[in-house]
């Protein structure tokens, strides 16, 4: 994928190239201009036809994210296209091959049209207490780059053998496939008593991409100064 980063790093977008008959896949709704392609929103599923419409209605039902994503395709040499995350945060390149990884819900926004991810069940542990899709959570497949986002920076961080880390669930983005990994109460068994709430503890040898901002936070942070709906009632 031809790429650059424009705009401030508390704003960025992701301003990519294509050539006549290039395709990519970005998140639904994240084009923000485009010159010389054309987008088409196609159902979220591999498959073809009736399979196809049904696997994407189950994965939805499933998991949450949507039946569709969108294709951008060049429609002349010198295309481009704009693409643009939900929440202000940093925007990384991930390269999917060699490597797979595993994405929390929200990070995905652009990909390689050869860059796919399916649903992996999770047990029941992480289904219940995770935030990262319930009972499944994505994992890429194929070779190519994908561009993942985050609310704030992002950092990268190693799990070794010998030395498990963990992180706060709603820091998570994304982390290497191969990884291992267990959710649970940050401050054991009588519940919520640092704040923390739900956290991931990493096991094996890889990468964690985590996001320095908490989106969760912030909405509590503001939700005192918003408007009580049920007072307009």
């Amino acid at each position: 994928m031809r790429f650059t980063i424009n705009g401030d790093a508390d704003c960025p977008l992701a301003h990519i190239s294509l050539d006549k008959g290039e395709t990519i896949k970005i998140e639904r709704g994240a084009m923000a201009y485009m010159a010389n392609v054309e987008i088409v929103g196609k159902m979220n599923s591999k498959k073809k036809g009736l399979g196809g419409m049904l696997g994407a209605i189950g994965r939805s039902l499933t998991s949450g994210e949507s039946m569709f994503i969108t294709q951008a395709q060049g429609t002349a040499n010198g295309g481009y296209i704009g693409v643009a995350p939900a929440i202000p945060g940093a925007i990384a390149k991930l390269e999917v091959g060699a490597k797979q990884y595993r994405l929390n819900t929200g990070a995905f926004l652009a990909s390689d049209d050869n860059v796919n991810y399916v649903m992996k069940r999770q047990d029941l542990g992480k289904a219940f207490f995770g935030g990262t899709g319930g009972l499944f959570v994505m994992e890429t497949e194929g070779s190519g780059d994908i561009l993942v986002n985050a609310f704030g920076a992002l950092v990268s961080l190693e799990v070794t053998p010998d030395t498990p880390l963990t992180i706060d669930n709603e820091h998570v983005v994304a982390w290497d496939a191969d990884l291992d990994y267990n959710i649970e109460i940050a401050s054991g068994t009588f519940g919520f008593t640092t704040g923390e709430g739900l956290v991931n503890t990493f096991h094996g040898q890889g990468k964690v991409l985590i996001q320095t901002r908490n989106l969760h936070s912030l909405a509590d942070a503001l939700s005192p100064f918003l408007p009580d709906k049920s007072s307009n009632s």
